[in-house]
């Protein structure tokens, strides 16, 4: 007798799988539209304050959000979606030689907060992204750009952990389940970029590119 294929059956169960993790990034990012619009409009604010004096952006996370950190300063150096003048942006993950020297002196815990020592004064911004806001190195790197009177921007989901102690502004995703929290982050980190670009038209003699 001819053996059946299982494909079908399992076709069916990731068709599940896909549809369900779609339908309830989509619920989380609705939710989030609706809870922290304000506090999406006050970060876009800080962020083109910070520009227009011709202070700089600093973003640090672990994992899934060190890539999303790169993300969106490659965005702010490069472009968006307009053509306009290079915005200062660092990733605070990126420098191999830092990050492993740093970690091997001192702790991995210091890895972004000597950095942000090195690089901060006052009128700068720090985006500090962290899934749990319990992250020992994000939380330092965001004691020590308050210390140097930067603003912190904190990304973070559901309670915000310690973090938020430490954020002149945070976004709170409602949810516990960490890939969802980061695709939440990387829409919220586009629409910024979208903002402060759309101020850059608005207003293009502030930023030096009249």
């Amino acid at each position: 007798m001819p053996r059946q294929s299982s494909r079908p059956i399992e076709r069916d169960h990731d068709e599940v799988i896909y549809r369900e993790h779609l339908r309830t990034t989509a619920a989380v990012a609705v939710q989030v539209a609706v809870e922290s619009a304000d506090t999406v409009a006050e970060m876009a604010e800080v962020l083109t304050t910070c520009l227009r004096v011709g202070g700089k952006v600093m973003l640090c996370g672990n994992g899934g959000s060190a890539a999303e950190a790169q993300h969106l300063a490659a965005e702010l150096v490069g472009r968006y979606l307009r053509e306009r003048r290079p915005l200062p942006a660092i990733a605070l993950t990126t420098d191999t030689s830092a990050l492993t020297a740093i970690a091997n002196d001192y702790r991995f815990e210091d890895v972004f907060r000597r950095q942000v020592d090195a690089l901060a004064v006052a009128g700068d911004v720090l985006i500090a992204l962290s899934t749990s806001g319990t992250s020992p190195d994000v939380v330092m790197a965001a004691q020590a750009a308050r210390a140097k009177g930067a603003k912190v921007l904190a990304f973070t989901g559901h309670s915000g952990g310690e973090l938020v102690k430490h954020a002149d502004l945070a976004l709170l995703v409602p949810s516990v389940t960490t890939p969802i929290v980061q695709e939440i982050h990387l829409a919220i980190g586009h629409v910024l970029c979208d903002l402060v670009e759309r101020a850059l038209i608005a207003a293009p003699e502030t930023f030096g590119m009249e």
